[in-house]
């Protein structure tokens, strides 16, 4: 599944000079907890709730000798941040994005690594849409039968180039069974890979077995 399949095309923008209080009240109002910053045509940042956070904590407390030294790193970002008015001022930047076909575990991936809770998804330099957290989580309650769909005809027959009819595809509860016969050791070592990658499934069960015995698997 890939990303354009799960994102939102109605994204909510807002301007570097947009003041901080109106971007607060349309987070509010459209009920979502970040938004996207555009200039000039371009993405530049992200305002999420936490960054508004920052400036409802107050001012922070001044360490010093050792404590100052270890709490040295971020201070200008995080002053920055407290002295903000505008979106501009408070925003994260710049903004982590990704394109529309890369696939729906990239994004997850890139989230959790970077602690991020959404994605603007551009393509040539221009705004597609926005995926997020729950946009991911929705996709990971998709059927068995969407599954082994997405499976048998992306995984199967376009990434790996096998033939449909060579391998049996079930699945219940998101347990992924495989049976059938392949080409080589490689093929039966990579497709369960792939099929654990895909949204929903929550177990592979392989027992695949291959024709060219001479093959070896990849390390």
């Amino acid at each position: 599944m890939k990303i354009k399949d799960v994102m939102t095309r109605e994204v909510v923008t807002v301007d570097p000079s947009t003041p901080l209080k109106e971007a607060a009240r349309l987070l509010g109002a459209k009920g979502i907890s970040g938004l996207v910053v555009m200039d000039g045509g371009e993405v530049v940042g992200v305002l999420s709730e936490a960054d508004i956070l920052v400036k409802e904590g107050g001012e922070r407390v001044t360490h010093t000798g050792v404590l100052g030294w270890l709490f040295e790193t971020g201070v200008s970002e995080l002053e920055a941040k407290l002295a903000a008015r505008t979106v501009g001022e408070a925003m994260t930047s710049p903004a982590l994005t990704i394109g529309p076909d890369r696939q729906v575990h990239e994004a997850a991936a890139r989230m959790i690594e970077d602690g991020v809770n959404r994605l603007p998804v551009v393509e040539d330099g221009k705004l597609l849409g926005i995926v997020s957290r729950a946009d991911l989580v929705r996709a990971f309650t998709r059927t068995d039968a969407e599954i082994e769909e997405e499976i048998r005809t992306e995984i199967v027959k376009r990434t790996m180039w096998i033939a449909p009819e060579a391998v049996t595809v079930s699945v219940e509860g998101g347990t992924v069974t495989l049976e059938g016969q392949v080409e080589t050791a490689t093929d039966a070592e990579l497709l369960p890979v792939f099929v654990e990658r895909v949204p929903g499934v929550v177990e592979v069960r392989s027992a695949l077995s291959y024709r060219d015995r001479g093959s070896k698997a990849r390390v």
